[in-house]
């Protein structure tokens, strides 16, 4: 991955930023794209050593002239890219006779056309027409809890998309999507809302793996998908979440 450009939304905090300084520690350049200034701030601050190689854009993905002034600013600086890890997303739980049409839209465009955008926009700039691209969705894509209409429905969107566009943009460039369990990012947040959250023996013995998940989880299999062992790879969607998924849970 040395030399290799990567751009990662919402890459300021989170599962994106543990990513984010990954790829850094295996030689990437990394451009995070996020709407959070404070968190762009965090993660500069956190990543010094790595300054060189990092571009921070404050960037509403959802928007489309942010994304076009994002791919331009993005150009001058590094001129080719080499992956795209779609990960921004945000989550307004409500009922649904609460949840507004402009709450609706809002998730679906961060969490979902937001890949639309970033893939549209930056599609040109792959280096000698070649990538990757890795999409995040979640294993809500396939399984709920009520008032997640708006973060579900965008979920599975990013299942349905990431076949799509593996067909379409085949064979030189592969996507694929990882759906992430319940993943412990409570450290992993900006300054002021980060916090090493309590949990309990239960919360990791109900996972058939023994724990919760962490955003390194995560981030070793972008590294697999995004590297030439997975070349073979596209269109595919890789649950990692503990095993609970396939948990059988009887009341």
């Amino acid at each position: 991955m040395k030399g290799k450009t990567a751009i990662i939304t919402g890459g300021a905090q989170g599962i994106g930023s543990v990513i984010a300084l990954h790829l850094l520690k295996k030689g990437c350049s990394v451009v995070v794209l996020d709407n959070d200034a404070e968190a762009i701030a965090d993660f500069i601050e956190d990543n010094q050593e790595f300054k060189e190689n990092i571009l921070a854009i404050n960037c509403d993905v959802a928007k489309e002239d942010k994304v076009i002034d994002a791919a331009r600013k993005v150009v001058e600086r590094f001129k080719k890219i080499d992956y795209i890890i779609n990960n921004a997303a945000i989550a307004i739980n409500k009922a649904i006779m609460e949840l507004s049409f402009e709450e609706w839209n809002r998730v679906v465009g961060v969490n979902l056309s937001s890949i639309f955008l970033i893939t549209k926009y930056f599609r040109p700039y792959f280096r000698n027409n070649q990538g990757v691209i890795i999409n995040m969705a979640s294993t809500r894509a396939f399984m709920s809890e009520s008032n997640t209409e708006a973060y579900s429905a965008s979920k599975g969107g990013i299942y349905a998309l990431t076949h799509s566009l593996a067909m379409s943009l085949g064979p030189v460039i592969r996507v694929n999507c990882i759906s992430p369990g319940w993943i412990d990012v409570s450290n992993y947040q900006k300054k002021s809302e980060r916090k090493q959250e309590k949990l309990s023996k239960e919360d990791h013995l109900q996972h058939p793996a023994g724990r919760v998940g962490t955003p390194q989880d995560i981030a070793s299999m972008v590294e697999y998908l995004l590297s030439d062992k997975a070349e073979f790879i596209t269109g595919q969607n890789f649950v990692i979440d503990g095993g609970i998924t396939k948990k059988m849970i009887y009341f």
